[in-house]
């Protein structure tokens, strides 16, 4: 079975939190699912259930509204025509660049950790 998520855990997957009150962002990503046909998460007694396709759309779709500043229009066209296809000889197009900052992020989270671990120490767990 293929693993889903519900929509509040979609929601901290693509840290679409508020910050104040750590409270996910849940009526954004029913706004995308109106205006991008592509997401069709699964409904079970009327609750969204995401799979983990429909995660990294969502993600590209966070990505270029969020990030690289596209109208819901432009992302629309991108993936209608699938545009952002990854493509080995363009080092630019957008979904290389997509994971090109994907991987930064990650990159920085992982340096912390082990800032944190070289500050702090391992913690003693007996």
């Amino acid at each position: 079975m293929t693993k889903v998520f519900n929509i509040s855990e979609t929601s901290k997957i693509l840290e679409l939190i508020n910050p104040k009150s750590k409270k996910p962002h849940n009526h954004i990503l029913r706004y995308w699912e109106k205006n991008f046909k592509i997401i069709k998460p699964k409904k079970i007694n009327k609750r969204r259930y995401y799979s983990l396709k429909q995660i990294d759309i969502l993600k590209k779709i966070k990505y270029l509204l969020k990030i690289k500043g596209m109208t819901i229009l432009g992302v629309k066209k991108l993936l209608a025509n699938d545009i952002n296809k990854l493509d080995d000889t363009n080092f630019s197009s957008l979904e290389t660049d997509y994971y090109k900052t994907n991987l930064k992020i990650k990159s920085k989270k992982i340096l912390e950790k082990i800032n944190n671990i070289k500050q702090y120490g391992k913690k003693d767990s007996s």
